[in-house]
């Protein structure tokens, strides 16, 4: 039973948050190909299962004796129930999601914990000015409008008219309508409106989670769209572990992997990759 998880990386993110994400291989020891400085590099990582009378969990640790010996957990389906069941998620989102759970496309939702994250980044922050690029149904722009101050706002970029309705309806709902400015079109050509209206520098917060391959011309105006010291935050820079898999070379994966191996180098921003959900990759602008 303890070796049906021990490949959580090549199709899930490296922590296998998505349950159904999950793929089960049998074998001692897993290959993990990752970006260090500059092109792929293969690094072997040998599992450990520990046990105790009542949890199981299995760990990988570099074989490589210059990363130590560190532990990094990986993720079962227990220990996540564990981790939602610690997540302090308003009654209005849980109604959301749960809505959301019946409906066509409900993997593109952002999960509790991450929503979570991205509520708080805000809080710490103190923003008043938010940015939000594809909102789908709505989870992750009405945590975020939840915790903004009654003066706060965020701009909300949606291409799905029909996402958008269910969107529109819960903010009514949750009282955060006023702090939510929608703009139902091409999250490009909504950034470059605000440019050119003379918004440059004045966001303090960005959440990307749009069509994958603009990621780079999202990222590229969104530098001239928030301040320095603001946060953009990048969703699905794992890709269900795809971008770690030299084998796998589709648009998306491909666009994906460059666009990481471009943050590694960027100086403009200080980053961290955040192996949530689907990893998410949190930028400062400098």
């Amino acid at each position: 039973m303890h070796s049906s998880f021990l490949k959580l990386v090549e199709h899930s993110c490296i922590l296998g948050y998505e349950r159904a994400a999950l793929v089960l291989r049998r074998g001692p020891e897993q290959k993990l190909w990752g970006s260090i400085g500059s092109g792929f590099r293969s690094r072997k990582f040998h599992h450990r299962t520990t046990t105790n009378c009542c949890s199981t969990a299995s760990a990988i640790v570099p074989a490589d004796d210059k990363y130590g010996n560190k532990q990094v957990i990986s993720i079962t389906p227990r220990l996540y129930d564990y981790i939602l069941s610690n997540v302090r998620e308003p009654v209005i989102l849980r109604q959301l999601r749960e809505e959301t759970a019946s409906m066509c496309g409900s993997q593109m939702q952002v999960s509790p914990d991450q929503a979570q994250l991205l509520a708080m980044l805000v809080q710490i922050l103190g923003a008043q000015r938010c940015i939000e690029l594809g909102v789908y149904n709505g989870y992750s722009s009405l945590a975020i409008a939840l915790v903004l101050p009654e003066t706060g706002f965020l701009v909300a970029c949606e291409r799905d008219a029909k996402s958008l309705e269910v969107a529109k309806k819960y903010y009514q709902k949750a009282g955060v309508s006023h702090k939510v400015n929608v703009k139902h079109g091409l999250a490009a050509d909504a950034l470059k409106s605000l440019i050119l209206n003379g918004e440059s520098c004045s966001y303090d917060f960005a959440f990307v989670d749009a069509e994958k391959r603009m990621n780079q011309e999202y990222f590229e105006l969104l530098l001239q769209l928030v301040r320095v010291g603001g946060v953009i935050v990048i969703d699905n820079v794992l890709w269900h572990g795809k971008v770690a898999d030299p084998m796998v070379n589709d648009a998306k994966t491909v666009s994906i992997r460059n666009f990481n191996e471009g943050l590694m180098e960027d100086k403009r921003v200080n980053i961290s990759m955040v192996p949530i959900g689907d990893g998410m990759t949190i930028c400062q602008k400098r």
